[in-house]
C-alpha cells in the first residue's frame, strides 16, 4: 500500500511538473520529425545568440515524456542563466529501438542547429543532458559519431554532454552486473546479441571522435557508480575531458531526486553543473 501510494503521489507531482513547465514564459512544442513522439518544447533564450541545453528524459527506453521527465526546475533555472533551453521526446521502445532513438536525439539537435538564426540560439554553444536511459542516449549520441554524421553534424557540433544518473554505459556489463530488478527493461531495449549491446554501450565507443567534454554526475546507487567511474576512466584514457562528481542520495530515490531537484538553488549538483556550463560555453 506504501508503495502504491508513494507511485500517485510520485504521478501527482510529475503531473504538477508538466503544469509549471507549460507556464515557464517563451515554451513552444515544435516537430523535428514526422512522428507524433518526435517533437520538442523549446524554451527561448533571454538574449539572441542564446547557449542552449537539451534534456533528454529518462523512462527505461520504453516510457517517459518531455512533458513530466523533466524535472520543474531545470527550465526556469537554465533561462535565468542566459540559456535557451530545450526538452525532447523520442520513439519508445517497444515500437522503436534504441539505435532509433538515438537517432531521434541526433535529429532533434539538427534541427535545432539548422533553425538557430530563428531560436535565437548560437548553433556553436550547444550542451546535451540526459537523466537514467536518456543519460545513456546522451552518452551514446556524444561518444558514437555515426548518430551525428547521420544528420549531417560532427561530434564537435556538441560543446559537451552532461549525463545523469546514468548505469547503461557499458550494456554487457550492466545486464550481467545490474539489479535484478530491471533485467527485463535491458532486454527489451539491447536484446541478448553481445555484439549490438557493445554497439550500444558509449564505453566501448570512447575510442572515437567524441563531444569534446562531458560532466558525468551518479548519486550513491552501486551500478549507476560503476559505470559513470567506468565511461569516464575510458574517456579519460582516450583523451576526451571529463569531471565525474558523485552527490548524495540514496539508490531509485536519489536517482529521480537529482533529475527533479538539478536547478533547485539548494540542490548541490546545481552550482557545479552551472561552473562547468561557463566553462564550456566561454561565459
Amino acid at each position: 500500500m506504501v508503495g502504491t501510494c508513494a507511485v500517485a503521489q510520485r504521478g501527482q507531482r510529475d503531473e504538477g511538473n508538466a503544469i509549471a513547465l507549460r507556464a515557464a514564459a517563451g515554451v513552444k512544442e515544435m516537430a523535428y520529425g514526422s512522428h507524433d513522439l518526435q517533437k520538442l518544447d523549446f524554451w527561448r533564450g533571454t538574449k539572441d545568440k542564446a547557449p542552449l541545453v537539451i534534456f533528454v528524459h529518462g523512462g527505461g527506453w520504453k516510457r517517459g515524456d518531455k512533458n513530466n521527465a523533466t524535472g520543474q526546475s531545470k527550465a526556469p533555472h537554465y533561462r535565468a542563466q542566459g540559456y535557451a533551453f530545450a526538452s525532447i521526446n523520442y520513439r519508445l521502445v517497444p515500437d522503436a529501438t534504441v539505435e532509433q532513438q538515438a537517432s531521434d536525439v541526433a535529429a532533434a539537435i539538427a534541427y535545432l542547429r539548422n533553425n538557430a538564426r530563428r531560436l535565437g540560439i548560437d548553433p556553436d554553444r550547444i550542451v546535451l543532458m540526459g537523466h537514467s536511459a536518456g543519460a545513456h542516449l546522451s552518452a551514446l549520441v556524444g561518444t558514437d559519431p555515426v548518430y551525428l554524421q547521420n544528420v549531417g553534424l560532427r561530434p564537435s557540433a556538441l560543446k559537451g554532454v552532461i549525463p545523469l544518473d546514468g548505469a547503461a554505459y557499458d550494456v554487457p556489463a550492466q545486464m550481467r552486473d545490474g539489479v535484478a530488478f530491471m533485467a527485463k527493461t535491458y532486454q527489451q531495449a539491447f536484446g541478448l546479441d553481445p555484439a549490438r549491446q557493445r554497439a550500444l554501450s558509449p564505453y566501448w565507443h570512447a575510442p572515437s571522435p567524441n563531444a569534446p567534454a562531458f560532466l558525468i554526475l551518479h548519486v550513491d546507487r552501486k551500478d549507476g557508480a560503476r559505470q559513470s567511474t567506468a565511461l569516464a576512466d575510458a574517456l579519460r584514457k582516450n583523451g576526451t575531458a571529463v569531471k565525474l562528481q558523485a552527490f548524495e542520495g540514496k539508490g531509485m530515490r536519489g536517482h529521480m531526486e537529482i533529475n527533479r531537484k538539478l536547478g533547485e538553488a539548494d540542490y548541490p549538483a546545481t552550482p557545479v553543473v552551472d561552473a562547468w556550463l561557463r566553462e564550456v560555453f566561454g561565459r
